[in-house]
C-alpha cells in the first residue's frame, strides 16, 4: 500500500526530505504523497523513513492503495529504471 498524510500533519517539514522516491510534496494545506512514487521505502529501508520521523503520527496506510509488497518491489524497479534513463 502507499502512505498518506492525514489532515492531523502540523507541516513540520521533516518527511520530504526522508523520501527516497521524492513521493512527499508540500500540498495546498498539507504535505501529500504521490501513491504512484510512494513504495513505502521498499528497495531502500526497511522501514517507510515519513513514518520514522513524523513527531505527531500522522502517516497511515492509503486503503484506496492496496499492493503487496512485491507489488511496492516492482514499483520501486520501475522508479528506478526510469530515474537511470534521465540521468
Amino acid at each position: 500500500m502507499a502512505l498518506m498524510i492525514t489532515d492531523e500533519c502540523i507541516n513540520c517539514d521533516v518527511c520530504e526530505p526522508e523520501c527516497p522516491n521524492n513521493a512527499i510534496s508540500q500540498g495546498i494545506e498539507i504535505y501529500e504523497i504521490d501513491p504512484n512514487s510512494c513504495t513505502e521505502c521498499v528497495g531502500h529501508y526497511d522501514t517507510p523513513q515519513c513514518r520514522e520521523v513524523c513527531p505527531v503520527d500522522c502517516i497511515p496506510l492509503n486503503p484506496d492503495f492496496v499492493e503487496s509488497k512485491e507489488q511496492l518491489k516492482g514499483k520501486y524497479d520501475l522508479l528506478m529504471k526510469k530515474k537511470n534513463q534521465a540521468a
